[in-house]
């Protein structure tokens, strides 16, 4: 097997996942990474951006095409996906998340009944159209006796999503409309998908699954998909990643790797893409230049280990007050150095030491060619 030093993960990563070189249209750059945080869509489109052929933005088309849709489909965190993905991913991943709500559902005062009627008022109001907004779902629950103060709304929105019912889709302005999944994305409507709304427990994705074949194969499958957009990692990774129990995560690593290289990084095998390397050796001096990364990038939230691409005494740095929201990254030989946060038009940078001369310059080379992550 094949070492490879531990100083050398972020620069690989950065190849794996298309920062460099880049490579593709918006839906490929989604496809390619198979989900993109995107709690802050802003953030994610940047992130996208970053990564097409042309540093440009076609999200927004790709959204309204259903090519790329948002929703929850890991982890309980919104992340763009592939619209021919979400209800794999949803089966696979999601219902996980919806069984561990349960106590959060009772603590609201969500019940059975409670979600059929949030399901219904969806469906009537969103049936035939090109969907509606957040204030207009929630409006409509307030008007079938649902609240939706102290956070009950947005679960409300979470559950029929999580369970497959609703995603968000093309804009509306700058916002994303929900929409039906049956009608925005028919390929996936047929039987199979997930649980409906109104089935508010269902059996835990887990060791104990009674269709425990096909669940591990579907696990394999999102495991090869995540190891091309995001090698070196290890299946502890890919568990971080999807929240999918360990054991499974190790399982679906075996059952691929023969498609992928092995490489030993502080003891641990991870697996790659084995087009990776060569792409490393073409492109090296560029991977290890200067990258501007947006906050929740996949580069840091795509793993469950960071520590081989940011020092434990910057993280609180990037996560200030440890409250989940990342900054962007300035990145460098594959390594976190900085933080930065838009600032109007432009950047403001927060360096973890006095940059290079050469590192002043290529940050105002990158921020002038920033994608504004504006979409609408």
């Amino acid at each position: 097997m094949t070492r490879l030093a531990a100083g050398e993960v972020g620069v690989w990563r950065l190849a794996a996942q298309g920062v460099l070189p880049r490579a593709g249209s918006a839906a490929e750059v989604v496809r390619r990474l198979g989900a993109v945080q995107a709690q802050d869509l802003r953030a994610a489109a940047t992130a996208v951006a970053l990564r097409t052929a042309a540093g440009g933005d076609d999200l927004a088309r790709a959204l309204e095409a259903g090519e790329v849709v948002r929703s929850w489909p890991m982890r309980g965190t919104l992340h763009l996906i592939g619209g021919d993905d979400l209800r794999r991913v949803l089966r696979l991943c999601a219902q996980r998340t919806v069984t561990a709500s349960a106590r959060r559902r009772a603590e609201l005062g969500i019940g059975d009944a409670d979600l059929a009627v949030a399901l219904r008022c969806a469906q009537e109001l969103l049936t035939g159209t090109r969907g509606a907004t957040r204030a207009d779902l929630l409006a409509a629950f307030e008007r079938a006796g649902q609240g939706t103060a102290a956070g009950r709304g947005y679960h409300l929105l979470f559950h029929l999503s999580a369970t497959g019912v609703l995603c968000q889709g093309p804009l509306l302005g700058r916002e994303q409309a929900f929409v039906l999944v049956e009608e925005w994305l028919p390929a996936a409507g047929a039987p199979g998908g997930p649980e409906r709304a109104g089935d508010a427990g269902g059996a835990e994705d887990d060791e104990d699954d009674e269709d425990d074949e096909d669940v591990e194969e579907a696990a394999a499958r999102w495991a090869a998909r995540y190891l091309r957009g995001h090698g070196p990692a290890s299946a502890a990774d890919f568990a971080g990643w999807t929240k999918l129990p360990l054991g499974r995560a190790r399982r679906a690593f075996a059952a691929v790797r023969g498609q992928f290289e092995a490489v030993e990084v502080d003891g641990v095998e991870h697996l790659v893409d084995p087009a990776v390397a060569g792409l490393v050796a073409a492109h090296r001096r560029a991977l290890r230049g200067l990258h501007l990364l947006p906050g929740f990038d996949e580069f840091l939230l795509g793993y469950a280990h960071r520590g081989h691409v940011l020092a434990a005494e910057h993280a609180a740095r990037v996560v200030p007050g440890g409250n989940g929201v990342f900054r962007g990254t300035l990145v460098s030989a594959g390594t976190v150095v900085g933080t930065w946060v838009r600032e109007g038009d432009g950047i403001a940078a927060d360096w973890f030491a006095e940059p290079s001369a050469a590192q002043t310059a290529a940050l105002e080379r990158r921020a002038a060619a920033l994608p504004s992550g504006r979409l609408g």
